[in-house]
């Protein structure tokens, strides 16, 4: 099994990550973190178009994000290798 971190909007529906990182600024940190988005968390990817929000599953709640504030999460993804 290998880990590779990409952007939250790169991960595929119905795959699991776990959130490395943020590189948003202060304000957009703080939202996500009082949404349940911290490091360490895992998190599933509900729904993902390719363009527009997704939606993704932290903490067992259903949460709809933009896709540039995705881009800035950076997260693990693991692979069967």
């Amino acid at each position: 099994m290998s880990v590779k971190q990409i952007s939250l909007a790169e991960l595929p529906v119905d795959e699991q990550a776990t959130i490395v990182h943020f590189s948003n600024g202060l304000a957009e940190t703080n939202r996500l973190v009082s949404l349940g988005f911290t490091p360490g968390v895992e998190i599933d990817m509900t729904q993902n178009y390719g363009r527009g929000p997704l939606i993704v599953t932290v903490r067992g709640a259903r949460v709809a994000l933009g896709r540039r504030e995705a881009n800035k999460i950076i997260v693990e993804r693991r692979t069967e290798k």
